[in-house]
Parts: C-alpha cells; sequence; structure tokens
C-alpha cells in the first residue's frame, strides 16, 4: 500500500490509516487516501481519494497522514456511528491527545465527534450500541463488573445487555453464558445481541430493549 501511494503521489489516511493503527474501523476493504486539494491529477484504480488541505501540517515524506489528519476525514467520509466507533476506538487507545484536538480548528462534523466520543466502550459495536441510545432518559453505563464479570452495559439498575462480537464461539462464549446465568439468579435481567442483530437488524434490537424497559425490567425489585 505504501508503494502504491508513493506511485500516485498521495497519503494513507482515513479509515486505511486508522486501521493500520489498529482502530475499530467497519469496512477497511476499499483504500482511502488524501491528498493535497489543488493536485486534481491524482487518479487511483479503486478507493477514495479525499482532496482537501489537512488541519495538522503533513510531512512532504511521509506516505501517511497523521492520524488526527484521518480521523477527521473519517468525520466527513464515515456515517455519524462508524465513525464515532472509530474515534472512541482511538481515545480509549490514548493514540490522540483530546485537549490538542479541541484546540485544533476542526470542521463542524469533526467537532461534533469530539464532543460526543468517550474512551470507555471495549469495541466499535459498543459504540455503536450506546450511540443509538443516547435520547433514552435511563442511564445506560457501559463496562461494569458485576459478580467478578465485566459486563458491556447495564439499562438502569438491573437490565444487563451484552454484545457479541462476530467470532463469539469457544470457551469465551461458554464463560459467558455461565455468567448470563449467575446474574439471572442474582435478579438481573439479560438481553444478549449478536453482531449481525446489532448491525443489520438495529430497529428489532431496539423495540426488545425498549419492550424491556416497558416492562420495568431496568428496575430493582
Amino acid at each position: 500500500m505504501l508503494l502504491a501511494a508513493a506511485r500516485r503521489g498521495v497519503l494513507l489516511s482515513c479509515v486505511t490509516l486508522a486501521a493500520r493503527r489498529g482502530l475499530w474501523v467497519l469496512d477497511a476493504s476499499e483504500p482511502h487516501v488524501s491528498a493535497p486539494a489543488r493536485s486534481g491529477h491524482v487518479t487511483v484504480s479503486r478507493g477514495t481519494v479525499h482532496w482537501n488541505e489537512p488541519v495538522f501540517p503533513r510531512d512532504p515524506d511521509s506516505l501517511e497522514d497523521s492520524l488526527e489528519n484521518a480521523l477527521i476525514l473519517v468525520a466527513g467520509c464515515q456515517p455519524y456511528e462508524s465513525a464515532l466507533a472509530t474515534w472512541e476506538s482511538a481515545m480509549r487507545q490514548n493514540l490522540v491527545d483530546p485537549g490538542i484536538l479541541e484546540r485544533a480548528p476542526l470542521p463542524p462534523k469533526a467537532r461534533r465527534l469530539l464532543a460526543d466520543a468517550r474512551p470507555f466502550a471495549d469495541s466499535g459495536t459498543e459504540s455503536i450500541f450506546q450511540a443509538r441510545l443516547r435520547w433514552l432518559q435511563i442511564p445506560v453505563v457501559p463496562q461494569v463488573w458485576i459478580l467478578g464479570h465485566r459486563v458491556d452495559f447495564v439499562i438502569g439498575e438491573r437490565l444487563v445487555i451484552q454484545i457479541d462480537g462476530g467470532h463469539h464461539v469457544g470457551r469465551q462464549r461458554t464463560s459467558d453464558i455461565a455468567h448470563d446465568a449467575l446474574l439471572t439468579l442474582h435478579g438481573y435481567h439479560v438481553i444478549r445481541i449478536g453482531y449481525d442483530q446489532l448491525m443489520g437488524q438495529g430497529a428489532q434490537v431496539q423495540q426488545v430493549i425498549l419492550t424491556a424497559i416497558g416492562q420495568r425490567l431496568h428496575v430493582a425489585a
């Protein structure tokens, strides 16, 4: 990828750079590169070229954008939920300094993500889930330790939400099922959501949670 970028006079950026830095991205299958705003001669066979003037000056000898510039491009390129997940992944890993970003002249979409992003989600799916329920007038608390294990979310006092990844199998799944049973025995209500459900059936997932709340399963007896 670096050789291809060098041949075309571009830098790896946006979701491509984020994925190379180990951040959660929804889809990095197509390359995203950046180029100076007036370099209209740049062509790529596939992927996306972001013609822009960077907020943070770029090293002319580098083939990779800064992570700060890449996140700014992610903010404008990706849907809000997936962009938020990438930003929160960067913050969780302490790869960016929110104070530096706060003092930079960010465009509106990046400014919104900086205000909304938190470093607590353990994965991008958790970031997406919480973003969808921020309108609830009920606390949705991530990463809570209960009965010796960490759960993904607690809604209210007693409704536990667990988000499974795309490869949630084997010993980890067995351990999680056992903990679900322990939670139930101690008066919690557990809803476990699969990756495909969250990403492809969001409305149905939300309705299940609202139905649970309507029955006051989130309130301690």
